[in-house]
């Protein structure tokens, strides 16, 4: 029998719909979890107990009563703190904002609520998804459950510690650089950065009105895909949100990769200085796997990775400091250090520089279109290239000298393509490493039939020491 916190999301729901555990048992589970590995994970900066076991008392009632709000009723969940939640603060993470208090619920949050999920409370990020682990922060650094010594990798820290550790199933984080895929890298999950305009970020304090997305964390592929069917759709009140129809992510779930194509990017890994040989074992090997699932695997050639980093890294900057001007002129002291270091630069950005990494995004983005997707299903890589780092290599300076400043995530960053990270394999030292997968634009189906084929015949099912 497993234990209440090892369940899916489609196990948790047919528990709960065959009466054979309740919400508020499922709840009470993972409160107790926060107990037990928050004190040391950090993952949570608030805990909205007495409102999780009301909502709970809730779904409970409903689920008795006939009513069902779909896969997610009843199912806890955690919010990285960027996204808002009416009457509680969104600080996300910094001085700046600690009595910032949401007036509304955020577009996520509604749609969450609405399909009857119960919300834990509000989970650690890095300043204004951007700032890094300082420690000079109003709230501590959320620290990876495989190595409390080490990085979580990206801002959505606290969404991957915590589903990691299996104190919750699901959480929701956002990506701007690759922060909910290096993120799920490091801590051995599942993560998915949508196609811009799958999911409505209305309601989320903004990187860059470019490049955000919002995307689910979760324990499995099949979960992620659960959960998108809940969150994903069209939102008037979001300029970037495209009206699509309806869609059942979780459709191919099950049907393999028979005769499906995958490029293999594997000159985008051995092209970074300080790539890990571990790491690209690692990803040879899925593509093996790959390959003995039926799938097509080939060498694909795509664009330099620098283009893509350097439209990600202009348009990133330029918005970032222009959300943040006002308050870089009035308050600087109170923004912590490596999210100064980060941000700063966009005051020397010129709307030069801004118009020409807009054109290249719109070149790069046909390329991979025209060139790339018309020949593969699916591009194959990584999302980070080494183990993830010490939190002691982040100092006041950016990046760490053990990061490599390019990452493989900045394909899918700059034209908005959707990308998934699956957990792929361990390093000689219990750190986790994960492939990358991108698709299409909206074939955020293909992508999750694909990855739970690897998942399937990978079998990385192992829990984290903590």
């Amino acid at each position: 029998m497993k234990e209440l916190h090892e369940l899916s999301i489609a196990e948790a729901g047919a528990a709960l719909r065959s009466r054979t555990v309740s919400a508020v048992e499922l709840t009470e589970a993972s409160l107790a979890r926060i107990d037990a590995l928050d004190p040391t994970l950090k993952s949570f900066i608030l805990v909205t107990r007495e409102r999780a076991r009301e909502e709970a008392k809730t779904a409970d009632a409903e689920l008795a009563s006939g009513i069902d709000r779909g896969p997610l009723h009843g199912i806890p969940y955690g919010l990285k703190d960027i996204y808002d939640v009416a009457g509680i603060a969104t600080t996300a993470h910094s001085r700046v904002c600690v009595d910032n208090i949401a007036a509304e619920d955020s577009a996520v949050q509604s749609r969450l609520r609405a399909g009857g999920a119960v919300l834990l409370g509000k989970q650690a990020t890095h300043e204004f998804a951007l700032g890094g682990p300082s420690p000079e922060l109003p709230f501590p650094i959320a620290r990876n459950p495989w190595n409390t010594e080490h990085f979580t990798g990206g801002s959505s820290s606290g969404s991957a510690a915590s589903v990691a550790a299996g104190i919750v199933r699901m959480s929701m984080g956002t990506d701007t650089g690759g922060s909910i895929r290096l993120p799920a890298s490091y801590c051995a999950i599942v993560g998915l950065k949508p196609t811009t305009g799958l999911i409505s970020r209305r309601g989320v304090y903004p990187l860059s009105y470019s490049l955000d997305h919002c995307g689910p964390m979760t324990s499995s592929v099949s979960d992620a895909a659960l959960m998108t069917n809940v969150i994903a759709g069209f939102d008037p009140r979001d300029p970037a949100s495209v009206e699509r129809p309806a869609e059942d992510f979780s459709a191919g779930l099950g049907k393999g990769v028979k005769g499906l194509r995958v490029g293999y990017a594997r000159d985008v890994i051995t092209g970074i200085d300080g790539h890990s040989p571990e790491l690209l074992a690692t990803i040879d090997k899925a593509a093996e796997i790959f390959r003995s699932l039926g799938a097509v695997v080939e060498d694909v050639k795509l664009p330099a990775l620098e283009l893509f980093g350097a439209v990600a890294i202009v348009v990133m900057t330029s918005e970032a400091f222009t959300i943040h001007e006002t308050n870089l002129r009035r308050r600087s002291r109170d923004y912590g250090k490596i999210f100064y270091q980060r941000v700063i630069p966009g005051a020397a950005l010129t709307a030069s520089d801004l118009t020409q990494a807009f054109r290249l995004r719109r070149e790069l983005a046909l390329t991979m279109e025209q060139d790339v997707f018309s020949k593969f299903d699916v591009v194959l890589t990584s999302a980070g290239v080494i183990p993830a780092p010490k939190i002691s290599d982040f100092t006041e300076s950016w990046p760490p000298p053990s990061l490599p400043a390019a990452a493989p995530t900045f394909i899918a960053s700059a034209t908005g393509h959707p990308a998934l990270v699956v957990p792929a394999g361990m390093s000689a030292t219990g750190l986790p490493f994960g492939l990358q997968l991108v698709g299409r634009y909206f074939d955020e189906a293909m992508l999750f039939r694909i990855a739970a084929a690897f998942e399937d015949a990978a079998g990385m099912t192992a829990r984290p020491p903590i």
